[in-house]
């Protein structure tokens, strides 16, 4: 099992999507030859809670995670220590796997450590030199060992923060700590002026780059959160956002070498055969839509992130699924436990992704799934989305998307008479879940 997961990596940041803008011939191949998910989704648009649903298969709100928060009360801690032992890690360890990490790893108490979670940590480093580490690992891996769980956790393109940081808070630790990486990603190519290059090379405004009309109060609240946020939102130019985008695809094109290459190391290895790849980010980037950058919010460029599944033995290899709603973070665990013939730990709150993987039709797939986040909570039926925000002003607190009609979220559709009926099943549904849940929400209207 090789798991490969980037950061901040948004669902239409790979060539074969259509992207125009950048090419990433890497996870091009490694679709070609899997099932790309054109419908998956994360279960919180932020790295923390992410994370965490990726390594427990629950949903961050179930140990009361909902955003990159290191402040834990003893007793969230003591339950999230609870889970260790039934994590992904510990259980394919358990089932006879040897269970490795390099990278990134950013789950709630232990920050960068791994081993409580069931991991031996191949390195530390989530650049370069993890692929380096990873590739030394599957080349030189001896074939009688026992099986293997592998995590390569890459950073990259989540150096795109760094633009608005550097930006907004030009003095601050963080811009000063900006990686080299951002610096050789804005270059302007040689030889191109500047004139040229913002006519011939550099990715246009997205279609959907104005606010939303009707955004929620939330938004400005969490844009208040940090001072770079609304300075940027303020200030950039057009050619500043632009230039952000431009960046934003030079990181994902790096970022696709490192996997390259620990794909060419697992074909050098012999193993490649008998080898089950995923694929998958931990989160979006807004990329200039709707005046921001960044992720937490659940706009489709957030949440929404690339997804595929590879092994030898694969019936519909090369096929895109744009039907069927996935989350990476519930679905990945129980898919290869499924696999491996494991027994998954009981309470998963996702489903596995074999039925999908090797079927044409799937009757009674999921028609709903839920995304949290530290604004307040979505339900997403694949077209339709319903969003409850915590905080409220004067703006509204609820937002209702059409996708079909709407795929840039552009306008709040909530007071539209014609859709009444699906925002009420859709909140109804929300509302039961967050009940069952026993999360503490409060209605719209009061």
């Amino acid at each position: 099992m090789l798991i490969i997961m980037t950061d901040q990596h948004s669902a239409t940041m790979l060539s074969c999507t259509g992207n125009k803008w950048l090419k990433t011939p890497s996870l091009d191949a490694l679709s070609s030859v899997g099932i790309r998910f054109e419908k998956a989704y994360v279960t919180n648009p932020v790295c923390m809670p992410s994370r965490f649903s990726i390594q427990t298969g629950l949903l961050p709100s179930s140990a009361g995670i909902r955003e990159n928060a290191y402040n834990i009360t003893p007793d969230r801690k003591s339950l999230i220590q609870s889970l260790y032992s039934r994590s992904m890690g510990h259980t394919f360890r358990n089932a006879g796997y040897d269970t490795y990490y390099g990278g990134k790893f950013h789950v709630p108490i232990e920050g960068p450590n791994a081993t409580n979670w069931g991991y031996n940590v191949i390195t530390r480093n989530d650049r370069e030199n993890l692929a380096l580490d990873v590739s030394d690992f599957l080349v030189n891996r001896n074939p009688e060992s026992k099986p293997f769980l592998l995590f390569a956790s890459l950073i990259n393109p989540h150096d795109i923060c760094f633009d608005a940081i550097g930006f907004g808070e030009p003095e601050g630790n963080e811009a000063k700590a900006t990686p080299p990486d951002l610096f050789e990603a804005k270059k302007i190519p040689e030889g191109v002026s500047r004139n040229e290059f913002f006519i011939k090379y550099c990715p246009p405004l997205p279609d959907n780059h104005m606010p939303r009309i009707g955004e929620t109060y939330s938004v400005d609240s969490l844009i208040s959160l940090r001072k770079f946020r609304k300075v940027v939102r303020d200030s950039w130019t057009e050619d500043d956002w632009r230039l952000h985008r431009w960046a934003y695809a030079r990181l994902t094109e790096k970022v696709d070498v490192l996997i390259g290459q620990i794909l060419g190391a697992l074909d050098r290895s012999g193993l490649r055969e008998n080898t089950i790849i995923v694929f998958t980010a931990d989160h979006g980037e807004m990329d200039g839509a709707h005046k921001l950058e960044h992720k937490t919010v659940f706009y489709e460029e957030s949440a929404r992130v690339p997804f595929i599944i590879s092994y030898a033995g694969l019936k519909n290899k090369g096929k895109v699924d744009n039907q069927h709603l996935v989350s990476n973070g519930l679905d990945i665990f129980p898919t290869l436990c499924e696999l491996a013939q494991i027994q998954p730990p009981k309470g998963l709150q996702g489903r596995s992704l074999v039925p999908l993987l090797n079927e044409k039709k799937v009757n009674n797939w999921r028609t709903e799934l839920f995304i949290e986040s530290q604004l307040g909570y979505v339900i997403h039926n694949g077209r339709y989305k319903y969003q409850l925000d915590d905080k409220h002003g004067e703006r509204p607190r609820e937002v209702f998307s059409d996708l079909k009609v709407d795929p840039g979220e552009k306008y709040n559709l909530i007071k539209e008479d014609k859709y009444a009926g699906a925002i009420n099943g859709l909140k109804n549904k929300l509302f039961s879940h967050l009940s069952a849940s026993k999360i503490a929400f409060v209605p719209p209207g009061l």
